[in-house]
């Protein structure tokens, strides 16, 4: 059903009018189609990617826009996916990604998201989309350039703030379950409402996520995390039992136990205030997976005392621990990215614990030490961890970061713990002491850290020097003579 609606002010880009150039040479229907349209209507801002549908060879048709285009574009060809890609220059150093596929349908096997594709008609290829909302095209056809084709009433949805499925919700999620996730990420980004047949559909459908790679599930949980209110999908996540499938060690945080009259927070929805406080501070995703992860410990060290109540002891260590687990079983990297959120997860709890007594130098330092270059992170982290709703508390635990915060100015700039080098080398010890490689070497390396750490001596090598010498003597080695 085409519309009478004209959106040519969408269109008003010269490459537009290069694609319909193109298309009418070759006689061939084409629209842009998906989240340029849904976008544009929004008034969102434009993420300099396009999705152009052919009623007949996405492929030819790329290639004959890379003619008509001055600088003549290579074109990347998928011929498995019957898709191609360019890149536009809209102006100097400023790319548009092109994809164009042709109209396609498609058919599921119950094992897999790859659809059997067979060559269609434009509402084929709309009936194949997620949502309602990335089945709007507009014409780039001469006779109808710039109309709008909403067969789904897609326009509405997006004026009521739906997330609504083209078919029936159970056929669009059982065939690719990966829109489930898509779904939640989109209300989450939009601020929308899935539409309640929808969301009873994800509930029946949640455990087809298995056959989803943990990549793809963690770009869209990625996306979910970068949003200005992650909790929002989280709490979808958790409602429609994907959670459960996906970080089962988030949702074993979930309730309160009370025991002979006291109870703990909840520390699942906790952890998502955390999520929610932390988003507007950092662009970090890795920081944001931290402050996801950062109380993950907490169910398996959970213990009930008589005297002292709920305890939670050694939950940090154990939660870096298992955050290696969570990125091997989804496909995370397992590189410096994940011991950054390891190393979060793991000092989680040392500021706080600065922040509530009186800051010593030596535990500033060690935190310093420990922390490195990323100790302004965990200081955001644990600053948003503050989820009080007692006013008076909140402000007292905010300027006792402060404090912290200030104290690691003057005892860096002091001490220069940071990224800390021994003032004095193994190899120079080897060398003052005629040693091969032996524990000793290692035991006064450590002894002249942990002097420098404790404030018993400067970062500096002359008083190193003499501290070494004093250890080695009660150590009973010698100074080789010259």
């Amino acid at each position: 059903m085409k519309e009478t609606i004209s959106y040519k002010q969408a269109l008003d880009n010269n490459i537009f009018n290069i694609i319909s150039q193109a298309a009418n040479q070759l006689n061939v229907d084409t629209y842009v189609i998906g989240g340029f349209v849904r976008d544009f209507l929004l008034k969102r801002n434009f993420k300099k990617d396009i999705d152009i549908v052919a009623v007949g060879s996405g492929i030819d048709l790329a290639q004959a826009v890379a003619k008509l285009l001055p600088n003549k574009p290579k074109v990347q060809v998928f011929k498995n996916y019957g898709t191609a890609m360019l890149q536009y220059e809209n102006a100097p150093n400023d790319f548009i990604a092109i994809e164009f596929v042709g109209a396609r349908k498609e058919s599921y096997q119950w094992e897999s998201r790859k659809p059997l594709v067979a060559t269609g008609t434009l509402e084929d290829d709309q009936n194949r989309r997620d949502f309602t909302i990335n089945a709007l095209a507009l014409s780039l056809n001469k006779e109808d350039f710039g109309t709008l084709v909403d067969p789904f009433n897609g326009v509405d949805d997006l004026q009521h703030e739906i997330i609504r499925t083209p078919l029936a919700p159970d056929t669009t999620y059982s065939d690719d379950p990966l829109r489930m996730l898509r779904a939640i990420r989109f209300a989450t980004q939009l601020g929308f409402t899935i539409e309640e047949e929808s969301l009873q559909a994800i509930t029946r459908n949640k455990e087809r996520i298995s056959i989803i790679s943990g990549e793809r599930i963690v770009d869209e949980l990625n996306k979910i995390l970068m949003t200005d209110m992650p909790s929002t999908g989280f709490k979808l996540l958790q409602q429609t039992g994907l959670l459960h499938i996906i970080l089962p060690e988030l949702t074993a945080l979930q309730g309160v136990e009370e025991v002979e009259g006291q109870t703990h927070k909840d520390n699942f929805y906790h952890t998502l205030e955390v999520v929610d406080n932390i988003a507007p501070n950092t662009d970090d995703v890795w920081l944001r997976w931290a402050a996801l992860l950062h109380d993950i410990g907490k169910a398996p060290t959970k213990r009930f005392h008589k005297k002292i109540g709920w305890t939670f002891h050694g939950h940090e260590f154990l939660g870096g621990k298992m955050v290696k687990k969570i990125f091997t079983r989804l496909h995370m990297p397992l590189n410096h990215k994940m011991k950054f959120v390891a190393k979060m997860v793991m000092l989680s709890s040392r500021p706080i614990v600065l922040a509530q007594d009186i800051v010593t130098d030596s535990a500033v330092r060690r935190l310093i030490f420990d922390a490195g270059d990323d100790v302004e992170k965990l200081m955001t982290l644990c600053e948003a961890d503050i989820t009080t709703k007692n006013r008076t508390k909140f402000k007292k635990y905010r300027k006792n970061f402060e404090i912290v915060r200030n104290k690691i100015v003057e005892v860096e700039a002091r001490d220069h713990v940071r990224n800390f080098q021994p003032p004095i080398t193994g190899e120079e010890i080897m060398e003052i002491f005629n040693l091969k490689p032996c524990r000793e070497i290692g035991t006064l390396k450590e002894a002249i850290k942990e002097a420098i750490l404790e404030g018993e001596i400067p970062n500096e090598y002359e008083p190193a020097y003499k501290f070494m010498m004093a250890k080695a003597k009660k150590m009973g080695l010698k100074q080789q003579q010259e």
